[in-house]
């Protein structure tokens, strides 16, 4: 009899001590955002910003691409409206950083112009300001269905033959 009585005991004990074990940890839901912000790598989007003629293109890349394909074209569309006259061959790249904000609005935050072009075509900067700031709005970049804003860096190569 206290054989069995130390067996239902010992049964009885350990079925107690082992409960801890199948518990489940409360995680509080500032801990579990914390968490979710530690992993989310912010420097890359989920959509990037996208012009109307890119609206049907549903590949991330293919969207980077489409989006800077037609913002270089719009900016060399502007540029060759007017007639410059050069007196030396240019084959130079210039480089346009800028960013796109939440609500879409497309700004120029530097350019680095090359002082061959800046000597030959005065006015370079100037027209790409004045074409990036005419550029209608555009859908901005997602990240989780979010508007957030992005910086890109376009290289615009210029190439003249002189007069």
């Amino acid at each position: 009899m206290k054989i069995k009585s130390v067996i239902v005991l010992l049964i009885l004990s350990l079925f107690f001590c082992s409960c801890e074990n199948f518990e489940t940890k409360k995680i509080s839901s500032e801990t579990f955002v914390k968490d979710e912000i530690k992993s989310i790598n912010w420097r890359d989007v989920d959509q990037y910003p996208i012009f109307k003629n890119c609206e049907l293109v549903s590949n991330k890349e293919q969207q980077k691409s489409c989006f800077e394909s037609t913002l270089s074209s719009y900016i060399y569309l502007s540029i060759n409206v007017e007639e410059t006259v050069v007196t030396t061959d240019l084959n130079e790249t210039l480089t346009i950083d800028f960013m796109v904000d939440k609500k879409g609005k497309l700004m120029i935050t530097s350019m680095i112009i090359d002082s061959l072009i800046s000597a030959q075509i005065p006015l370079m900067e100037k027209n790409i300001k004045k074409a990036i700031d005419s550029i209608q709005p555009i859908a901005p970049a997602y990240k989780r269905g979010i508007p957030v804003k992005t910086s890109f860096q376009l290289p615009l190569e210029i190439k003249t033959i002189a007069n």
